[in-house]
């Protein structure tokens, strides 16, 4: 069958993360899940919005399942395999998991990609998983009017390693371990507006494994973990904030970017889900006075494959930061710190 090579991104009405439904959306579909949970063995559900779920099976180990998978925010078949592999494992990180086996979700619209861009796909995201230590043991393919790639994908734990988003305390310090700006880049491609070498930064950041979580859950004064994936940094810092009760203050001086982010966002490259994001949890965040709209869209912006976002203890922040520097996370930084005081966002310049 010859099929005409066409830009992946242009069968795609969204990319990324950026294809996840607005968090409002979410909540009132979620609205009427029974609030108890009546299984013991289960001890994380969808109670807190948390990355994976999470199964007790003995004293000794848990089983931690998650899935994630959305349409292409690159053309290169390859990286969006990469991309979207290294971001579905990034839950069982996340969660202080170590992944172990991985099934692909594919969808693809089969008289417009050639079988040669869908097997590139595939090897991406089997060459993620490869270093990742874990074997894609199976999944499952349909043919679908837009492309999607991801993973669900297996992991486990020690019970006592298991880092939910809500057991942040008062006094932590924040760590953000990548880079914002994924989703201003991936618009910036689609008006081909991406400076030259961006296109490399946005491809290291998109497939860095997380794994420096499960190192982190080793770690008592590490209390609380979360990624940042397609409700920004605002967003899934909001999750972090209602779970544990606590408010966040954000210093955003000290927030770490991709490098032509900032001037993106003020030339006006802003995905739909920024503006969507903002509309559902804008009424918790407290900006500074006279901030302007393309600050907050670094805010909101989804991130792709984004990076991990760790609550722990004030007098070991600095160690744990040089921890996940000497790893392999240069740009991560120290961003704020965890308050008593009703669940919000407050970001100090």
């Amino acid at each position: 069958m010859n099929v005409p090579q066409v830009r992946l991104t242009s069968l795609a009405h969204g990319g990324g993360c950026g294809c996840k439904l607005a968090p409002s959306v979410l909540q009132q579909l979620l609205s009427s899940a029974p609030k108890h949970n009546p299984y013991q063995q289960l001890l994380v559900g969808i109670e807190t919005g948390d990355d994976a779920a999470v199964w007790q099976v003995d004293d000794n180990t848990c089983i931690i399942a998650t899935t994630d998978f959305f349409m292409p925010m690159v053309d290169d078949p390859h990286d969006f395999g990469r991309i979207a592999a290294t971001n579905a494992i990034s839950d069982v990180y996340a969660m202080g998991g170590t992944p172990v086996m991985a099934l692909a979700i594919l969808g693809m619209p089969i008289d417009k990609i050639a079988p040669e861009t869908v097997r590139k796909i595939l090897e991406g995201g089997s060459a993620v998983c490869a270093s990742a230590g874990i074997p894609v043991a199976g999944g499952h393919s349909i043919d679908c009017p837009e492309p999607v790639y991801g993973l669900a994908v297996i992991g486990t734990c020690r019970p006592e390693h298991v880092r939910r988003n809500a057991d942040a305390k008062a006094g932590d310090a924040i760590i953000l371990t990548k880079p914002l700006g994924v989703g201003i880049y991936s618009a910036a491609i689609k008006k081909d507006r991406l400076p030259p070498g961006g296109y490399t930064d946005m491809i290291a950041t998109t497939t860095l494994l997380n794994r420096i979580g499960s190192e982190l859950a080793r770690h008592q004064t590490v209390h609380a973990i979360t990624d940042v994936t397609g409700f920004g940094l605002l967003g899934h810092g909001l999750e972090m904030a209602r779970g544990s009760k606590l408010s966040l203050t954000i210093r955003a001086g000290d927030l770490p970017f991709l490098a032509a982010a900032p001037a993106l966002a003020q030339e006006g490259c802003i995905t739909g889900a920024s503006h969507r994001n903002w509309a559902s949890y804008g009424h918790e965040v407290n900006l500074p006075v006279g901030y302007a709209d393309w600050q907050r869209h670094l805010l909101t912006d989804p991130q792709t494959s984004g990076g991990l976002l760790v609550a722990c203890a004030p007098d070991v922040a600095s160690d744990v930061l040089h921890q996940i520097q000497a790893a392999g996370y240069p740009f991560a930084k120290i961003i704020g710190r965890a308050e008593a005081g009703a669940p919000s966002i407050t970001i100090v310049a």
